[in-house]
């Protein structure tokens, strides 16, 4: 028998930690939680301290009161007292698991034995966990790590709009309720497709590979280690840079001989993703309804045959896709299957454009340019930034449209480093310079779809802006650097 009964204030902190440990770390009501833990210390430095701290010690003065294990616990708040076991176990882990994804994404980690799991796992043990239980959490704890790193880093911003993304996106890993996530979907995620939406150049790569980097890896105690390296858990295709016949073979892979050219065999995007990672397909408004089927055959049945082969393999990670177009535009005119858009879209997730952000937030500006100016340049790059802001400020104006979004401003700011402004240069479509003045109406189009093609990066979106299908924007362009080598 326990000496004391649990007071109703410690149930109440139990419960309390629970809805943290579980909830959205973007969320407005996670900070609010953890604010509550933080006062429910009660001290009148609360800014001192941090929940996590308070945390641990509650849990100090629980095992002082004869609550140190889950069995300890009365059967109605072994639930809670489970989170709160997760939580501070997390929390012990966090700084490791950053120099570990740090270190990963640097490029400069090999793989091998995880020196800080065995005490992790151990710790978890210690509460009441199972091995496999303890094995398990500690693969959750690295995947939420992930997904926090890549999404907080990889999308910038404090507009309403941008809080909203981060929210989405950590939903699309870890769903709306992570205690079902944690028990049971964990495993079953590549059921769950997802589509991006937004301009060309508003940051759906981004979203795309922080969701892709952020799956589920289990870790092998046996080994120490995890089955895979994020970094090869993404792989990612832009549709609108292969012709059809090409798009297949890219996909799933040929077999040798199977049509001119295919000297030997080669594995497709389909067959190198990781089973633990994703595989992104942008532009895929510009597939063909003959590989929108074959494709849904993939999502519905995880099945596909390489170019001249009749072997089934299978694909086991997660499809995300995305397209610049509108989804009315897309299903409206034909081109898009309606059974191919209800197996792609699990999840629609809306990525902001650069103008809209901005019209929110204007400090978002500045977050963005110093971002920007620290990658370039260096860490030691915090005297240069404002210099820059100041003069894309001066050159843009306070109602530029941003056309070319987060891309374009990260050009602009390339383009100020080199040059001190980011006024039209000469040639850029707008300017009325003789270059233009000497050209011909055919020139002229090829000049200008060139020039399309450069700011705004795919065929497709820059056929879009004249007016023309991707195939004559090709043909132009090609017909623009196939003179200017003339010229040369």
């Amino acid at each position: 028998m326990k000496p004391v009964v649990l007071a109703a204030e410690d149930r109440e902190f139990l419960r309390l930690v629970e809805r943290s440990a579980f909830g959205n770390p973007f969320s407005r009501e996670r900070e609010g939680l953890e604010r509550e833990i933080v006062f429910s210390a009660h001290t009148d430095r609360p800014g001192a301290v941090d929940a996590p701290r308070v945390v641990r010690e509650r849990l100090e003065r629980f095992a002082g009161l004869g609550y140190a294990r889950l069995s300890d616990f009365d059967e109605s708040e072994q639930s809670s007292a489970r989170a709160v076991f997760l939580y501070d176990a997390f929390h012990r882990v966090i700084q490791p698991f950053d120099d570990l994804i740090e270190g990963h994404a640097r490029g400069v980690t090999s793989r091998g034995r995880i020196v800080f799991a065995d005490e992790a796992i151990e710790g978890l043990q210690s509460r009441g966990f199972s091995p496999e239980e303890s094995a398990h959490f500690f693969a959750i704890f690295y995947q939420l790590r992930r997904a926090y790193y890549f999404i907080e880093r990889g999308l910038l911003g404090g507009s309403a709009v941008m809080q909203e993304l981060r929210m989405r996106l950590w939903a699309n890993v870890f769903t709306h309720d992570m205690v079902l996530y944690t028990r049971r979907l964990w495993s079953r995620m590549e059921d769950f497709s997802t589509l991006l939406l937004g301009a060309t150049g508003s940051g759906k790569g981004a979203c795309a590979a922080a969701i892709g980097r952020s799956g589920y890896i289990p870790y092998n105690a046996v080994n120490g280690d995890f089955a895979d390296n994020f970094q090869r858990c993404f792989t990612s295709i832009n549709l609108s840079q292969y012709s059809g016949s090409l798009i297949e073979s890219e996909l799933f892979g040929h077999k040798k001989g199977a049509f001119t050219g295919a000297l030997q065999s080669s594995d497709g995007l389909f067959d190198r993703c990781s089973p633990h990672g994703a595989i992104f397909l942008d532009e895929i408004g510009e597939l063909s309804p003959a590989l929108q089927i074959k494709l849904l055959t993939v999502l519905q049945d995880r099945v596909f045959s390489p170019v001249g082969s009749r072997e089934t393999h299978r694909f086991e990670g997660r499809v995300i896709a995305a397209t610049n177009r509108r989804l009315s535009d897309l299903r409206g005119r034909g081109g898009f299957r309606e059974d191919f858009y209800y197996r792609l879209c699990s999840d629609v997730i809306s990525v902001p454009g650069l103008a809209e952000r901005l019209r929110e937030d204007p400090n978002e500006l500045v977050v963005l340019v110093s971002h920007v100016v620290r990658r370039l340049c260096g860490v030691h790059s915090g005297d240069i930034a404002p210099r820059v802001l100041e003069a894309l400020v001066e050159s843009t104006g306070p109602d530029y449209g941003w056309l070319g979004n987060v891309r374009e401003l990260e050009q602009a700011v390339r383009r100020i480093l080199l040059t001190g402004s980011y006024a039209s240069l000469p040639g850029e479509v707008g300017d009325a310079d003789e270059a233009w003045l000497g050209l011909d109406a055919e020139g002229l189009l090829a000049r200008y779809c060139s020039k399309l093609y450069e700011r705004l990066g795919s065929y497709e979106a820059a056929g879009r802006r004249a007016g023309l299908d991707r195939r004559t924007v090709k043909k132009h362009v090609t017909s623009w650097a196939t003179a200017q080598q003339g010229e040369g």
